[in-house]
């Protein structure tokens, strides 16, 4: 790859780079376009998208109109819990490398931990043998779910990605991850400024000493935590400053501080909250009701 950020090996030997770009709450079809197109120039090669996200369109557009080789791309997308049994699942597969463009995802991933995940599994696991998915993986699932999932199905996840920042780092979620040879890869790394995290007086002051950033201590931290980051940023400035965080590293003292910020609390929901649940098969039974109308 063209850029300096280091890859890492999947579980199945697919290579990874350890930092990407998300498009998470960029629904609008041009700007989502166009941020992809500023992280690719950016040398940006990973980019993570979802069919919830309903951008998968313009990630394609953007891939398909870049001068970088889409093989140099690695693209993922995530499959929405309506689509959660093995034959929707299958539908939803081709579904997202239609909208994509693309003959193939290099990572695909369940996006919640509830339905049929091992119907819809099965079907990614097809997708794998047939060339349609370079890797399969889970998102936001806790460690006795990825057991169940791993104890029960022939492939284990390559990938867990979940919420971790430095307010909720989720320390024995990620080590069983890590210890069971699955990725962890952190969504909201900045958990969206919440606590004024880029004004934060402990980040900063570590930020100080290198010459960076608030946001750039936290990509770092993560990076050394042996957690792959997709930041997500609509601006190209704050793109170049994201993906310029492998000039430095954070000592043991460092990391001890950035540790004891911890607030052990997600900062969104908890997706062990019935309500939350409720409301995800809600939206989502909302979504097969109108697909089949």
């Amino acid at each position: 790859m063209s850029n300096n950020v280091p890859t890492v090996k999947l579980n199945n030997g697919v290579e990874m780079p350890t930092l990407g770009f998300g498009v998470f709450q960029v629904p609008d079809l041009n700007e989502a376009e166009k941020a992809v197109t500023e992280a690719i120039d950016t040398c940006y090669r990973l980019i993570d998208t979802a069919a919830a996200y309903q951008n998968e369109e313009a990630v394609g557009k953007a891939i398909k109109n870049s001068s970088v080789n889409r093989d140099d791309i690695f693209v993922t997308s995530k499959l929405w819990v309506s689509d959660f049994n093995y034959e929707r699942a299958k539908k939803g597969i081709d579904t997202s490398l239609q909208k994509l463009g693309l003959d193939y995802m290099d990572l695909y991933l369940l996006h919640q931990p509830y339905g049929d995940t091992m119907g819809a599994w099965r079907a990614l696991e097809e997708a794998q043998k047939e060339g349609k998915v370079r890797a399969i993986g889970v998102s936001n699932f806790y460690a006795d779910q990825l057991q169940d999932l791993m104890l029960t199905m022939p492939v284990k996840p390559a990938l867990n990605q979940i919420e971790v920042n430095p307010w909720y780092q989720q320390d024995a979620e990620v080590k069983f991850a890590q210890s069971q040879d699955v990725r962890v890869e952190a969504w909201a790394p900045f958990a969206e400024g919440k606590h004024d995290i880029f004004k934060n007086e402990t980040i900063a002051e570590i930020a100080a000493k290198y010459g960076k950033s608030n946001g750039q201590v936290i990509l770092r931290w993560l990076l050394q935590r042996g957690i792959t980051v997709i930041p997500k940023s609509v601006h190209q400035k704050r793109m170049a400053e994201n993906i310029d965080v492998f000039d430095f590293e954070l000592t043991d003292d460092d990391m001890k501080k950035m540790a004891s910020l911890d607030k052990n609390e997600s900062q969104f929901f908890d997706h062990r909250d019935p309500v939350t649940i409720e409301q995800i098969f809600g939206s989502s039974l909302q979504q097969v009701k109108e697909s089949e109308k």
